[in-house]
């Protein structure tokens, strides 16, 4: 049998050898980061190597990171903030903390990298009086930017950006699961997201996952390597091979988001009348791990959100696939793709007329 392709790297990348090789070292540090002992002294040094290559990563300060058990606990702040306003088009995550209103919010919230469309967003700025200007509307005194997609697949700088928030996603670069972290500004002032032993500068309480934030910073700082080797434009360079054989195929395929700036490793289109959960389902049973819509959130393929805020119509918001590549993948499994995908496309197109 024909080994399958992994083409669904936004929803999980794999795990990266460095981010393995650090949680079996970690694994064997007994103690407990809280502990002043040897051994909890050593699990300590764990976490705050992490803490050092995580802030490498996206231009933040070491103290600025807070360890989460991933982006959407990390997302929690906005509600324990209140009243946040949330882009049209952000990842669930963070809409399920939209309070809608006019005017001035305490926080507003955006994502630098759409997970479903790669689209990445300019950041918005300051008005005369310091608050943020939204895109969508209206105003907001702080802003917390979504960088789960882009951290590690383009620059991002934090110290820069002048943000308030941030927040990220261990297993989205190479990391392992169930790890994250919420960047705070040097003296931003926020609500603990636990209450407890004070872990993590009284800002996240409970014992700190030592061996997942080891592997998480182990990730950080290989994604870091790659960015700087511009591993990102050869995935891009296949990217652009897939979108070209599908659209040499299939001529009336929607590509979304290809005249924008995006990220190099996503393309999402859409094939009206032939629904993403028929794709997805014929192309696992062909060998290739894809998306649609926005299953990664969910476990459930349902019409993307994210499409019909953009204006796409119920057709082809329930069409959309996505298909994200890595720098493991290969041209060979591009082509093979291309090739598996057009074969079911005639035959849809048959079956259709």
């Amino acid at each position: 049998m024909m080994a399958r392709a992994y083409l669904d790297w936004n929803a999980t990348a794999p795990l990266r050898p460095e981010a393995r090789a650090a949680m079996t070292q970690a694994m064997d540090v007994t103690g407990n980061p809280a502990s002043v002992h040897a051994e909890g002294r050593a699990a300590r040094a764990l976490v705050e190597k992490a803490r050092e290559q995580v802030a490498a990563l996206v231009g933040a300060k070491r103290d600025e990171v807070i360890f989460t058990s991933g982006a959407t606990e990390a997302a929690r702040v906005l509600s324990l903030i209140g009243g946040a306003v949330v882009e049209p088009t952000s990842h669930d995550c963070l809409w399920a903390h939209h309070a809608p209103g006019e005017g001035m919010a305490p926080v507003a919230a955006f994502g630098l990298a759409n997970s479903e469309t790669g689209i990445v967003s300019a950041m918005p700025e300051r008005d005369a009086d310091g608050l943020w200007m939204l895109p969508w509307g209206g105003t907001a005194r702080l802003l917390l930017v979504d960088a789960v997609q882009a951290a590690g697949r383009v620059p991002v700088a934090f110290g820069w950006s002048d943000a308030d928030l941030m927040i990220l996603s261990a297993h989205k670069l190479g990391g392992p699961k169930g790890v994250g972290a919420l960047i705070v500004r040097e003296g931003q002032d926020i609500p603990a997201l636990s209450l407890g032993g004070g872990q993590e500068s009284g800002r996240r309480s409970g014992t700190e996952n030592t061996a997942g934030i080891a592997g998480f910073g182990a990730a950080a700082e290989a994604a870091m390597h790659d960015l700087d080797a511009g591993i990102w434009s050869r995935v891009e360079e296949f990217r652009n091979i897939l979108e070209n054989g599908i659209a040499a195929t299939a001529t009336q395929t929607i590509f979304v988001g290809k005249d924008v700036r995006r990220l190099a490793n996503t393309a999402c289109f859409a094939v009206p009348g032939w629904t993403g959960e028929t794709q997805v389902m014929q192309m696992d049973l062909a060998g290739f791990a894809i998306s649609a819509g926005s299953a990664c959130s969910s476990g459930k393929v349902r019409e993307s959100r994210v499409l019909r805020a953009m204006g796409y119509d119920d057709d082809v918001a329930r069409s959309a696939i996505r298909v994200s590549l890595g720098p493991e993948t290969r041209e060979d499994e591009i082509t093979r793709f291309v090739e598996a995908w057009s074969d079911r496309h005639r035959k849809f197109r048959a079956k259709a007329a």
